[in-house]
């Protein structure tokens, strides 16, 4: 109960009760079946797919794929809600971005739009500086604002949990409206028994950093990416499996909802079309949540507060 009510003192919690946190799925917009770029129709299938447990979806773009071009009319359609994601580096890549969103945000009405976020894990890789990644996200939220309607939609960024700890990252927690914070225990090659753990930690320490330095408690705060690999290599003491996956989705996924943190998880559908890329075999194509069928999901993803 002293863990509980901390992280409820935390979060401003009267009573240690708090309203359940928001789910959502991170989403790839390329199909497995020829790696090509998703239509219309594919997401559409998508969202009918993860409708049941959520209207809320993310991706990391606005122009590669011709993502807006495409998604926006299946969002409609769904009645789902989009955080955009906005790609900072390189410069003609941006620009791509910008044009998208003054392209196509105006062919939707604003309140489909949960976010724009600036870079994903910017910092964490070294793409940019603190001050250069601020400067992108006032120049993305003057654009976006500056869209018929769009005045109040929050801009912001989304990067590991450890960056967003640095102080010498400050700058871009006072710029962003909304700030979003990966965490992965696989990735800390965490043992099952101590992965919710470690995954609170993590969140906590990054929304207390937020909230300090920002100078308040009232902030738009997501987990941006979390999860566990079904299948693939071992990191560390984490180990892949659907039994694992499902243990994290309910000690962690459910677990810091529970305590009324909105979570995006990576990932909605599993990406058999993608190479190899992070050295471990096989765990970048086993995220998913469902398969790359688009079926069922691979585990229960009920919480005991659904």
């Amino acid at each position: 109960m002293r863990l509980a009510c901390a992280i409820a003192a935390l979060l401003s919690v009267t009573g240690c009760v708090k309203a359940i946190g928001s789910l959502g799925f991170d989403l790839g917009v390329q199909r497995n079946s020829d790696a090509g770029c998703k239509e219309t129709s594919d997401y559409l299938s998508d969202f009918s797919t993860i409708n049941g447990y959520t209207n809320i979806v993310r991706v990391y773009a606005a122009s590669d794929c011709g993502t807006l071009a495409n998604i926006l009319p299946a969002i409609k359609q769904s009645n789902f809600k989009l955080f955009v994601g906005v790609w900072p580096t390189d410069d003609a890549h941006y620009a791509a971005e910008k044009a998208a969103l003054s392209a196509y945000l105006p062919t939707i009405d604003s309140s489909y739009i949960a976010a724009v976020t600036v870079g994903s894990e910017a910092l964490y890789r070294g793409d940019l500086s603190a001050s250069d990644l601020a400067s992108r996200i006032d120049e993305v939220r003057t654009l976006v604002h500056g869209i018929s309607g769009y005045e109040n939609v929050p801009v912001g960024t989304v990067d590991s949990w450890n960056v967003l700890v640095d102080g010498v990252n400050a700058v871009v927690l006072q710029t962003a409206d909304v700030v979003i914070a990966n965490a992965f225990s696989y990735w800390q090659g965490q043992t099952m028994a101590n992965s919710s753990h470690s995954f609170f930690d993590d969140i906590m320490q990054a929304l207390q950093v937020i909230q300090t330095t920002k100078g308040s408690t009232d902030i738009t705060f997501w987990v941006g990416e979390t999860g566990w690999p079904t299948a693939g290599g071992s990191y560390g003491n984490a180990v892949p499996s659907v039994d694992n996956a499902a243990q994290f989705w309910q000690e962690s996924v459910c677990g810091i909802r529970a305590w009324g943190i909105n979570t995006l998880v990576f990932e909605a559908f599993d990406e058999s079309w993608k190479p190899p890329t992070s050295g471990i075999q096989g765990v970048e194509t086993h995220w998913g949540a469902w398969t790359d069928d688009n079926t069922s999901p691979k585990y229960s993803l009920n919480c005991a507060f659904d």
